[in-house]
């Protein structure tokens, strides 16, 4: 099947099958159309973060979530006006229909302009990455090396992290560091870079939240706090504008995960006896990614000399009822590396 095939749903299908189908084909939209294959609407990552921020259920179908009013190129359309409604409307994928509504073709950004992405919103935030860790879970290697310097591909971990956040415009970032912090310096104080990095020494290992607090005095607008050891395939302006729009002290990056028991699961009815049985449920999570979105004044919350988590200060914002939100991603949108198997799997996915 061929990724014009592939892009293509029918209104029934689950708003989670939906989501698998944008991971499998890399792009953040599905075309929805009838068993004739005519056009009846567009649904985008977008559409299902909404959709899922109103705690609303993943198994219901795609129609109830799609824009039934979708942008359509006709056959004669011109890759300049093509282009043009791609840019000004931030979308990726253009359906091509007859007169009828009928799916002929589709246009992807990424082979119109030869693998380009779409422009990227500039947003010059700070970034802070937590990489002071000793990563005893990747040991052996990082008895040798520290994490943010174990490479993926022909660049380490950390270099992909900063990459991704400077094609946004980040320019500014700040690395927590302990555990062989001199490899670290050594490393980026070399490297050929368009973004400064300063580096916030910890005198002991603070945990993924504690070294912030070094930060309260130097950070006075909206930041980013990355892990490592993760790598987000997102937009992360979008994720920005959402923290801001919805007034959040701390914004989350969480990761639609699903979990699928290889078993008949067996439910009881009050008189102790057989329900009914569920053949390998499936059950979806919002799972941590490890990036995140904070005000600066949450630094001033964070205790001083001693092992902090970044989840402890979310505890406690939640526990005073300051706002906490989160930011939802696909399952394949987030690559960790913590530990050995996940590392080989990041690297096999980016085809190394």
């Amino acid at each position: 099947m061929d990724l014009v095939e592939q892009i293509q749903v029918l209104p029934t299908t689950k708003i989670i099958d939906a989501l698998k189908v944008m991971d499998i084909v890399a792009h953040k939209s599905v075309i929805i159309v009838d068993k004739d294959k005519k056009l009846l609407g567009v649904a985008t990552d977008g559409d299902i973060r909404r959709w899922i921020l109103k705690n609303r259920s993943l198994d219901r179908p795609i129609s109830e979530v799609m824009n039934s009013n979708p942008i359509a190129l006709q056959p004669d359309y011109s890759l300049e006006i093509a282009r043009r409604i791609m840019t000004e409307n931030m979308i990726e994928v253009l359906p091509v229909i007859d007169d009828k509504r009928r799916i002929l073709d589709i246009c992807f950004w990424n082979k119109l302009l030869l693998g380009a992405s779409l422009p990227k919103i500039a947003i010059n935030t700070p970034v802070v990455i937590m990489a002071g860790g000793e990563g005893t879970r990747l040991h052996p290697y990082t008895k040798i090396l520290p994490k943010p310097l174990i490479p993926i591909g022909d660049k380490p971990i950390i270099q992909h992290i900063m990459e991704r956040f400077n094609q946004y415009g980040c320019s500014k970032f700040y690395l927590s560091v302990n555990y062989k912090s001199g490899m670290i310096k050594a490393y980026l104080n070399d490297l050929e870079k368009d973004y400064s990095v300063e580096f916030v020494e910890e005198s002991m290992p603070m945990g993924t939240g504690g070294s912030l607090q070094l930060l309260k005095d130097t950070l006075k607008t909206t930041f980013f706090v990355s892990n490592c050891d993760i790598l987000i395939e997102a937009n992360y302006a979008d994720i920005l504008s959402a923290h801001k729009k919805q007034g959040n002290s701390i914004t989350m990056v969480a990761s639609i995960k699903n979990y699928m028991i290889p078993y008949g699961i067996i439910s009881l009815n009050e008189k102790e006896k057989v329900q009914k049985i569920t053949e390998k449920p499936e059950l979806t999570w919002l799972v941590n990614t490890g990036l995140y979105v904070l005000e600066p004044e949450t630094l001033h919350d964070i205790p001083e000399n001693r092992l902090f988590h970044i989840t402890d200060l979310i505890n406690k914002y939640l526990s005073m009822g300051k706002p906490v939100g989160v930011y939802p991603i696909t399952e394949k949108s987030w690559m960790d590396m913590g530990q050995l198997e996940e590392m080989q799997e990041m690297m096999k996915r980016m085809g190394v």
